[in-house]
């Protein structure tokens, strides 16, 4: 949000605090699909029951800065969040997709166990997009990158939060299924023992078998975890010389 430079008020901050502070209970409606943010007032929000979130972000970006120089560093960060943004955003069921960081996620509608499906080929997309990444930079005398891919199903809140009457608000996405996918996200690719995809327990209980079958038990991080490709993307690195 970018700053509008309004005057702080106490007087007005008190009483913005004591309206929300009482806004009723019932204002939090329970749906299952995915509201438009439209509904959303600073007084309301939705308990939405059929939700998966994806999580994905670099392992060891910290180290980047002072491998790179600046400029090189932005094409990097530039070229990831865009093919990563494009590929989230290309899901129908895909209500919203957040940056942060290096950091992208999205929140898709879960109604179904297709669209739960749809999300897991999106993570497959992400890990094909890493590895045409990947054959661009070689080609710039840049190093592979890393990253993990988290995914869970459940429950989120949407809320909306900001300053109102200032025109600076945003949705906020709260709630197990957003934490935990965030919290596996961050155990891919980790160590040698832990692969790209990691998938929560709920997340994978309503895949298909096709997909299940490419996932086994991780006992250390309590999820389950992959290495899983899109396959026509596959095929176009393989005929280019990319792996």
């Amino acid at each position: 949000m970018k700053s509008n430079h309004i005057f702080y008020d106490f007087e007005r901050s008190r009483g913005r605090i004591d309206e929300i502070l009482e806004a009723k209970d019932t204002s939090y409606e329970e749906v299952e699909k995915i509201p438009s943010r439209d509904k959303l007032t600073f007084n309301n929000g939705f308990y939405v029951t059929k939700t998966s979130a994806l999580f994905i972000d670099i392992r060891g970006s910290t180290k980047m800065a002072s491998d790179y120089t600046r400029p090189t560093l932005a094409k990097i960060y530039r070229s990831y969040i865009s093919e990563c943004v494009a590929v989230i955003n290309g899901n129908t069921s895909c209500a919203e997709v957040n940056i942060h960081g290096d950091c992208v996620w999205g929140v898709f509608d879960a109604q179904y166990k297709s669209q739960i499906d749809g999300v897991f080929s999106t993570a497959a997309e992400l890990s094909s997009v890493i590895d045409t990444l990947n054959c661009k930079y070689k080609k710039k005398g840049i190093k592979s990158i890393s990253v993990g891919i988290g995914m869970d199903f459940g429950r989120v809140l949407m809320i909306k939060t900001g300053y109102d009457g200032s025109g600076l608000n945003d949705v906020v996405w709260m709630g197990e299924v957003v934490n935990d996918a965030r919290k596996i996200c961050a155990h891919g690719n980790r160590t040698l023992y832990d692969k790209e995809i990691m998938v929560a327990s709920d997340f994978y209980s309503n895949l298909k078998d096709e997909n299940k079958s490419l996932l086994t038990w991780n006992q250390t991080r309590s999820c389950y975890h992959g290495n899983v490709v899109n396959t026509a993307m596959d095929n176009w690195l393989k005929q280019n010389g990319c792996k």
